[in-house]
Parts: C-alpha cells; sequence; structure tokens
C-alpha cells in the first residue's frame, strides 16, 4: 500500500510533531509489560514510529526496539534523538525483518494509517507464536468545549485522511490469526504552553501540516483567536489539554 497522500504533511511538519503531540499515561508502561510483553530478553518492533515519541515508553519496559518509519525526515529525527534505537526505512505491508523474529509489534498513533490485511500479514509473519499486537493512541476529549471547538477547526481540512475517530480501522478485525485480548481506555493530558500544546499540536496535524502556507496560517489564526478568547487558554500559564489513551491487544495464534 502506498504511503497516503495525507501523509506527506509530515516530511515538514516533524519539529510540530515533537512539540505539539502528547506523551503517554503511566498506565501504557503496566500495559506494554503486563499484556504485551516487552520487557528484557524480549524485541518489540513499532511499526510507524515517526520521530520516536512512544520509544521512552518502550524504554521504560526494557528488551530490544527496533523502529520502523518510512518517511525520512520522521526516522531522521527518531535517530537523532534516539540513537541507541535500531531504525529502519520500511511500510507495514513490507517489513524488513525474517519470520518470527519479534515477540511483540506495537503501531502508536499509527495503525490507522495502515489497516489493511496486507499490513495485519506482514506483523503477523514477524511476530512470533504467541507474541502479542499492541493499538496505542492518545484520543482527544472534545467533550470539553473548547476541545471540541478546535476539532471543528481542524476537521473540515481532513477529507478523506486515515483517522483513529472514524473507527474505521476496526473493519479489519477479526483477523486471520490474531485472538482479540483486550481494549483499555484511560484518562490523559498534555500540559505546557498554549503555544506547544494547542497551536502545535493543531500544527502537527498531517493534513494541516500538508496545506499551503496561506492556508495553515489561516488555521493557525483561528485557534489563535481560540486561545484568546477561552479562559482556560488564555491566563499565560501552562494550560492542560484533555485526552483519553485508548489500548488495544491482539495474540498472534
Amino acid at each position: 500500500m502506498p504511503i497516503h497522500e495525507k501523509s506527506k504533511g509530515y516530511h515538514t511538519g516533524a519539529a510540530h510533531y515533537v512539540r505539539g503531540r502528547p506523551g503517554y499515561p503511566p498506565e501504557a508502561v503496566d500495559w506494554l509489560c503486563d499484556v504485551v510483553g516487552v520487557g528484557p530478553g524480549r524485541k518489540v518492533l513499532e511499526v510507524g514510529a515517526g520521530t520516536g515519541k512512544f520509544v521512552p515508553v518502550l524504554k521504560q519496559c526494557g528488551g530490544t526496539i527496533v523502529a520502523l518509519e518510512p518517511i525520512d525526515e520522521m526516522r531522521e529525527r527518531l535517530i537523532r534523538d534516539h540513537p541507541d534505537v535500531e531504525a529502519m526505512a520500511g511500510t507495514a505491508e513490507a517489513i524488513p525483518l525474517p519470520d518470527a523474529s519479534v515477540d511483540a509489534v506495537v503501531c502508536a498513533q499509527a495503525f490507522h494509517w495502515f489497516a489493511t490485511p496486507a499490513a495485519l500479514s506482514e506483523m503477523h509473519r514477524v511476530l512470533a507464536t504467541g507474541g502479542a499486537l499492541g493499538l496505542i493512541w492518545n484520543v482527544r476529549d472534545e467533550s470539553v468545549p473548547w476541545v471540541a471547538e478546535l476539532s471543528a477547526i481542524t476537521n473540515r481540512y481532513e477529507g478523506d485522511t486515515p483517522r483513529y475517530r472514524t473507527g474505521d480501522w476496526r473493519r479489519v478485525f477479526p483477523a486471520p490469526g490474531f485472538a482479540f485480548v483486550g481494549e483499555r481506555l484511560v484518562r490523559n493530558s498534555h500540559v505546557g504552553a498554549a503555544e506547544d500544546v494547542v497551536l502545535g499540536r493543531t500544527l502537527s496535524v498531517s493534513f494541516i501540516a500538508g496545506l499551503p502556507a496561506e492556508q495553515r496560517d489561516v488555521v493557525a489564526q483561528e485557534v489563535n483567536a481560540l486561545i484568546a478568547r477561552t479562559p482556560e487558554l488564555s491566563h499565560g500559564g501552562d494550560v492542560a489539554f484533555p485526552y483519553e489513551t485508548c489500548m488495544v491487544a491482539y495474540r498472534r495464534v
């Protein structure tokens, strides 16, 4: 499957991605260790590793980490920030690893980009029997009014961009060779300056980063106006962007 046209915004948006994306809650480490089976003496492959935002979470579990990322600019940032991690070019449909060579596969903020039978077949191939596939996303909490307003600004540009929120990624399951293990949902938040966690988060969205400069400027103006009129965001100190973290696991059978 070719890289989706809307993902090309990541070629120019790597810096915004690093600053604008939230980290992961402590429960993610527990899930990786207890459910996905990441740990000392084990090898985990992260597919669609991007700039390496999830790598520090994996490192807390121990073991050997291999990162797969097709976009050069994202992978270069990952290599710069995590020189101890093996980073490879490749796609989910063509993983340059031998059969049954990893104990776990994880996809953080990424599986919706390649939720295809071909990708699942390839992940099944590289997983050892009994190994787990772990999917994790930080999902904005749109029950908060200003978050819903922010989504309304960005969503009009999404077109046919694959996204977690559409649920389309679920259509590939149940999948041959994978047994459902479970799904967890926990609270999370991204705390920092509004310029980073609200504006930077918006500019890191693939289909926003890929817009012509004039349109990106319009989006930035709208987001800055939202920040200015929202008391929770305009006080000048740190703000908290509320998320829910969704964690889903499948076992290779």
